[in-house]
């Protein structure tokens, strides 16, 4: 038998395909800032460190971007987000099925996200997960998010697993940064919102599919 990891997921672009909802949020906050919207496949690629990063990139995107202007946009992209917040969300082809066999495995499943960690309950929620999980933590659940390594720690301590028996699975530099800090290994997804090539990255995989998990992971199960 093999022995179970504590397997530590980002949220979006790696579990879920967030981007139209986020997308939304970021140009609605755009337009009562008086700036053009952002094209889908532009956004897609500004995801992964946090509301306030995303929200520079989109105002850079049309003109000046300042500490000021994006604390102006930040209440009405998380008012708008967390009223749309699964509206057009979707979990990438796969997901579900692997997180059931991981599950029966007896692995341990926790999301450490650079979401607010109320949205990233209420997304989990939504999608009908709740009970998948044995822990959540956002950008917010911790003094410092990813990619320090702390904010991975916590994920695991909260899931209650083995910081020695863990792997990260990501889609950004965020992710590989976090996990390597925290002494993980780490697998990427290759059809995440990753701002750069994924083989740039430095993970120690590269997935296309959820099917190609379970074989990712042999390496670190010892039986």
């Amino acid at each position: 038998m093999t022995a179970p990891l504590s397997i530590i997921f980002d949220l979006d672009g790696t579990l879920v395909d967030t981007g139209p909802d986020i997308c939304a949020a970021l140009n609605h906050a755009l337009a009562t800032l008086g700036r053009p919207p952002v094209p889908p496949d532009d956004v897609r690629h500004m995801v992964g460190h946090g509301s306030r990063a995303l929200l520079a990139r989109g105002l850079a995107e049309s003109g000046e971007s300042t500490p000021a202007l994006v604390e102006a946009g930040v209440p009405a992209f998380f008012d708008y987000y967390g009223a749309h917040i699964a509206d057009g969300s979707r979990p990438f082809p796969g997901v579900e099925a692997a997180l059931d066999r991981l599950m029966a495995a007896g692995h341990r499943l926790a999301i450490c996200t650079n979401k607010p960690a109320a949205l990233a309950h209420a997304l989990v929620a939504a999608l009908g997960w709740g009970e998948r999980f044995a822990a959540v933590l956002g950008f917010d659940s911790v003094p410092a998010p990813k990619p320090d390594p702390g904010h991975v720690w916590a994920t695991i301590d909260a899931a209650g697993g083995v910081r020695g028996r863990a792997v990260f699975i990501g889609d950004s530099i965020a992710d590989v940064s976090a996990a390597r800090a925290a002494g993980l290994p780490v697998i990427v997804v290759g059809f995440g919102f990753s701002d750069r090539p994924v083989a740039e990255l430095g993970a120690d995989a590269v997935i296309d599919h959820y099917d190609e998990l379970d074989a990712a992971l042999l390496r670190w199960q010892p039986v």
